[in-house]
């Protein structure tokens, strides 16, 4: 998460669903992910707004994108808005301790800015410098901070306290953050959209067979969310933790 634009958090709690969508949906919620959703009454009513605003902005937007830009034209937009993130990224990996990763972070913005062409084109995966993502959201979770209380907020879907705290301090992290340009709330703007309409129109599908398979929708993009994000924070490790002792 890049910063505090609702049009694009949405974009990509609904993403981060989608990139789990290889497993089946849960139909229901665990006891453990209701006793961490205090709020839910209230969640699901916003969660309800969410989705019209998807159904009547977001997604058509999307789909538009889809039909009219060519496939290489949105993948060089794609590579260029993940190469912007990549500076927070490599912040993070640094919060981490995770020096190669960092090292790998700082390669593929290197060689992508440079012989990609301002990273229009992701030259680094084709040399074989692995690409991730990392935000402070997922630093805090590194560092043993709880993700609070469920919420979903207007606009911003999927958005726990622990993730708010994570994209408030990654915009002080962005170095376009510092870059003193005329109208700099509009070029934010921009690059956000664009980031949200670039992740949702990724995801048509997915999202769509979420949607279409779940005997409750909000339980399921709850627990998907939920799972993306331990699983980022455990680096794609299996949950030993959670493990019984032998």
């Amino acid at each position: 998460m890049r910063g505090l634009s609702g049009l694009f958090v949405l974009a990509c709690g609904l993403a981060l669903a989608g990139c789990a969508s290889s497993e089946e949906p849960p139909a229901q919620a665990s006891v453990a992910e209701a006793a961490n959703d205090p709020f839910e009454p209230m969640n699901r009513k916003i969660f309800d707004m969410n989705e019209g605003f998807d159904k009547v902005v977001l997604l058509p937007v999307a789909q538009v994108y889809v039909d009219v830009v060519p496939e290489p034209a949105r993948d060089s937009v794609h590579n260029f808005l993940e190469n912007l993130n990549l500076p927070i990224t490599f912040a993070n990996d640094l919060l981490q301790g995770e020096m190669t990763r960092a090292g790998q972070t700082l390669g593929r913005f290197t060689v992508n800015t440079t012989v990609g062409v301002g990273g229009l084109f992701d030259i680094a995966s084709d040399w074989g410098i692995p690409d991730h993502q990392e935000d402070f959201g997922l630093t805090l979770g590194k560092w043993g901070v709880g993700e609070g209380p469920y919420l979903v907020v207007p606009f911003f879907g999927p958005d726990p306290p622990r993730d708010v705290t994570g994209q408030v301090v990654d915009i002080f992290l962005d170095p376009t953050t510092y870059v003193h340009i005329d109208h700099h709330i509009y070029w934010s703007a921009a690059r956000e959209v664009a980031e949200a309409i670039d992740l949702r129109s990724r995801n048509i599908d997915n999202i769509e067979s979420i949607e279409r398979s779940s005997v409750d929708y909000y339980a399921s993009l709850r627990s998907l969310y939920r799972q993306h994000r331990n699983n980022e924070i455990r680096d794609g490790k299996p949950d030993v933790a959670s493990l019984p002792d032998f």
